[in-house]
């Protein structure tokens, strides 16, 4: 890990910024190398729970950044899952995931707990009533979709990202599986999305200087 922040100081040294993002404070290495999933472009992922109001006023920004990304370029989410509480959320995630109606569904979520205040992020019950109204589906497959096998192994997985990652809160953004940045490490949603720009400027030039070796 010492080896990519080496590789990452070299390269922001070479722009001559004044203000580049500095190590352990806009940004760092991921505690654990964290696989993407495609080696060929960069993976963006943001770390991110629906209770919490900080992830619920990144989307705007967020989603205005996404939609300018470049093509070498893709973005991901994975629910934070630090302790139990946030799982029913993390569940519910997946779920809409599954059932295929998280695009429909996504940023009325967030408007149900911090908007109109009608969904208890940590109440799973309530959160399967909601996602079954919300979205016209069966109630007694929603319920079954959120105790599935598959569900579980998705709780497993975004636990263990979490742990890789590093993060001390979200939302966090986790750069090609190295480096993380957060909204609290850069000094808000929109110096956050402009220290991963950096980053992302940074491993593109080491990916094309691997690529020549």
């Amino acid at each position: 890990m010492k080896q990519f922040l080496a590789i990452l100081m070299l390269t922001f040294s070479a722009f001559a910024l004044a203000e580049a993002p500095k190590v352990g404070e806009q940004f760092n290495a991921v505690v654990q190398l964290i696989p993407t999933d495609n080696a060929a472009k960069i993976e963006v992922m943001e770390i991110f729970w629906y209770g919490c109001d900080h992830c619920n006023q990144m989307e705007a920004p967020l989603n205005a950044w996404v939609k300018k990304l470049p093509s070498d370029v893709y973005f991901k989410r994975v629910p934070g899952l630090p302790a139990p509480h946030w799982a029913p959320m993390a569940k519910t995630f997946y779920v809409m995931n599954t059932l295929g109606v998280s695009e429909k569904l996504h940023i009325k979520l967030f408007e149900a707990i911090h908007k109109t205040k009608t969904l208890n992020p940590t109440d799973e019950k309530a959160a399967i009533e909601w996602v079954t109204l919300q979205g016209g589906l069966d109630k007694l497959t929603v319920e079954q979709a959120f105790k599935s096998f598959a569900i579980n192994s998705s709780l497993n997985r975004a636990a263990q990202v979490f742990r890789a990652s590093g993060a001390t809160g979200v939302p966090s953004l986790v750069i090609d599986g190295k480096y993380i940045t957060s909204s609290t490490m850069a000094g808000g949603n929109d110096q956050a999305l402009k220290v991963a720009d950096y980053i992302i400027t940074n491993v593109r030039a080491d990916k094309a200087k691997t690529a020549k070796k």
